[in-house]
This record gives C-alpha cells, sequence and structure tokens, in this order.
C-alpha cells in the first residue's frame, strides 16, 4: 500500500463506448472504498498540458454507465512529448512533458489513471519512465493491444458492425448486387473477422492476408454460377492487395496517430464491379462505430477495469495496465502491451473457422 490522496484520470485517444463507464468505476471505488480524491483531466493531455481539470466525485457520475463517449471529453492529438506550439507565427512541435509533470505536483495528483488504447499508452509509458506513477486502462474498438484478452468498445464496435451487414444482406438481394462494407481496426482484422462471420459475409478482408482481386471475384462468379445473385464483402480499412500498400485518407502530422486509413472499400468496389460486370455498391461505417451505448460486456469490462486500475494505484503497481486474461483482471506491463500490435494470427481459430464454411478471404 502507498500514500494516495488524490488520483488524476484522464481519456486519450478516439471515444469509444464504455469509456464513462470507466470513469464512473474509478470514482465509485476511489472515493467509496479508499477515501480518494479524483481530479479528471479534461480533453486528454491537452488538458494536462494546460492544467484544466475538474473534481469528480459520486453525483457527477451519476447515470453516465449507458452513455457512449466520454464527460471528459479526448484527443488523439497533443502529445506533450512532440506538442504542436506557435513560434514566430508557425507551428512547431516542443516536448512540453515537464509542464506536465509540474501541474500534476502543483495539484498534488500522487497517481495517474490514462485511459487509452496503444498511442495514449506509449505516451502513459514515456511519462512513467520520468517518474510519473501511472497505471493504464486499455480502450480500443480495434483490439489490437497485446497482453488483454479484450479491450473494451470492441463488442460495441462489434455489435455495430454486424448489425450493419445484417441489413446489407436484405437490400443486397432484393437488387442482386455485391455489397461491400468497410470497417475500422487499423493494422487488424479483428472488427472486420468477426463481424463477418457474426454476419454470413461471403468475403472478408483483413491485414493480416494480403488479398487477390482474382480470388475475390472468383468468389462472386463463383456465387453467381450457383444462382445467389448478390455477395456480401467485408473490407478492414487496413487490408492491403498482395503486393500493394494501404489506402492511406490523409495524414495528421500533430497526431500521435497521425496515419488516417481509408478509401479501401471504394477501391475493392470499383474492382468488383468492373471485372465481374455486377453492380456493386460501397458502405463506410466509420465513426458509427464509435458511437452509441456500450453493450452489456463493455459496460461490465469497463467497470472491472476501473476497479482494478484503483487497486493497482493503492498497491503501487506502477507502469502497469489492467488486462483481461480470461476470466481474470491481471496487471501488465505498460510496455509488454505497446511493444507489438495485436494482430489476428493467420493460424487464428477463427481463420480456420471462415475457410471451413466457405469465406473467401482474398489469398
Amino acid at each position: 500500500m502507498v500514500a494516495v490522496k488524490r488520483i488524476g484520470l484522464l481519456t486519450g485517444g478516439g471515444d469509444c463506448p464504455g469509456l464513462n463507464a470507466v470513469i464512473r468505476a474509478v470514482v465509485k471505488t476511489a472515493t467509496r472504498d479508499y477515501g480518494l480524491e479524483v481530479l479528471g483531466f479534461l480533453d486528454g493531455f491537452r488538458g494536462l498540458v494546460e492544467n484544466r481539470f475538474r473534481v469528480l466525485a459520486e453525483p457527477d457520475v451519476r447515470g453516465i454507465l449507458p452513455r457512449g463517449g466520454t464527460i471528459l471529453g479526448t484527443t488523439n492529438r497533443d502529445n506533450p512529448f512532440h506538442y504542436p506550439v506557435v513560434e514566430d507565427g508557425r507551428k512547431v512541435f516542443r516536448d512540453v512533458s515537464d509542464r506536465v509533470i509540474a501541474n500534476l505536483r502543483e495539484n498534488a495528483v500522487d497517481a495517474l489513471i490514462v485511459i487509452g488504447g496503444d498511442g495514449s499508452l506509449k505516451i502513459a509509458l514515456a511519462l512513467y519512465e520520468k517518474g510519473v506513477p501511472v497505471v493504464g486502462v486499455p480502450k480500443t474498438i480495434d483490439n489490437d493491444l497485446s497482453g488483454t484478452d479484450r479491450t473494451f468498445g470492441f463488442d460495441t464496435a462489434l455489435t455495430t458492425a454486424t448489425e450493419a451487414i445484417d441489413k446489407l444482406h436484405t437490400t443486397a438481394e432484393s437488387h442482386h448486387r455485391v455489397m461491400v462494407l468497410e470497417v475500422m481496426g487499423r493494422y487488424a482484422g479483428w472488427i472486420a473477422l468477426e463481424a463477418g462471420l457474426a454476419g454470413g459475409a461471403d468475403v472478408i478482408l483483413i491485414p493480416e492476408i494480403p488479398y487477390r482481386m482474382e480470388r475475390v471475384c472468383d468468389k462472386v462468379l463463383e456465387r453467381r454460377a450457383q444462382g445467389k445473385q448478390f455477395s456480401i464483402v467485408v473490407v478492414a480499412e487496413g487490408a492491403r492487395p498482395l503486393g500493394g500498400e494501404m489506402v492511406v485518407q490523409r495524414r495528421v502530422e500533430d497526431s500521435f496517430e497521425p496515419v488516417r486509413l481509408g478509401g479501401i472499400g471504394n477501391v475493392v468496389g470499383r474492382e468488383i464491379e468492373e471485372r465481374t460486370g455486377m453492380e456493386t455498391r460501397v458502405t463506410v461505417l466509420g465513426h458509427l462505430q464509435r458511437g452509441g451505448s456500450p453493450t452489456p460486456f463493455d459496460r461490465i469490462l469497463a467497470s472491472r477495469f476501473g476497479t482494478a486500475a484503483v487497486g493497482l494505484v493503492v498497491e503501487g503497481t506502477f507502469g502497469h495496465m489492467v488486462a483481461l486474461r480470461t476470466p481474470r483482471i491481471v496487471p501488465v506491463p505498460i510496455a509488454e502491451a505497446v511493444a507489438v500490435l495485436r494482430q489476428v494470427p493467420p493460424d487464428h481459430d477463427l481463420i480456420r473457422c471462415a475457410r471451413h464454411i466457405g469465406i473467401c478471404l482474398g489469398d
């Protein structure tokens, strides 16, 4: 046990369902069980740099469990180790991490809980290496953090994507079309793979298995020859053709996740229509996957993560994040969690299942 009186808390990176559930669990556990005060820094690491926060007590987290987003605000920019400032009328980047440490000391914050994905947790690790007592909570709809079986937010995004496939089935069959659905996931194919399996997709393209366009079109034509006049194709935003590159929508240089993927769905849809002659439509699910009320699974997992994070703070287990190692919540070094992205192994059981039931993976 360490002497802790005040905990700092922030949400970094893209929003996702379940953030408010973590905040609620942290505040309730800290105040009820340990008599601690919680400061919520606003808008991610920007709030730490600018020293903007609010005190969080139980009344402040009442009713937020089913709400999407985060009551603290967030941003996937504003890395304090690469922070945008204007000097002589132009934007430059400076390391302002010392200002963050000074603000934490000024506000008598004894420990900091960072809720975020790999980008936010890399920043948390860098702060820990500078002496800040940090505990991490893994958050990402992409489910791509190592060290944990699941990140909260993934289940809700997966549910949204599956419901979209269900809806596309009816219009695809009615109009005898090929429907291409582009989903998020960055460099990992978990959303595309699991939603495609759950929604009955005919083709699933993921970053881990480079695809050949002729294999995709062969699947579509094979179905048409069998009297199936429609096909459903699910494409992860990070999917790429064999020997080709991922499609980058744009770059945001002042972000700690500068590459914005997107557009592969349109590329795949256009090629399918040109090669098969079948009318093809593309749907990009985009930020719908980040929004909405979290599923029961995500509410529970986020709540478990929040209570466990406070426990790590009180124990003094810093430099770690909470992780699901089914069925338990355990501490995992942040360095281990962010060392390598958790991608879909080519020999994963889900891959084998997809192949057995006739889904084309493009290879």
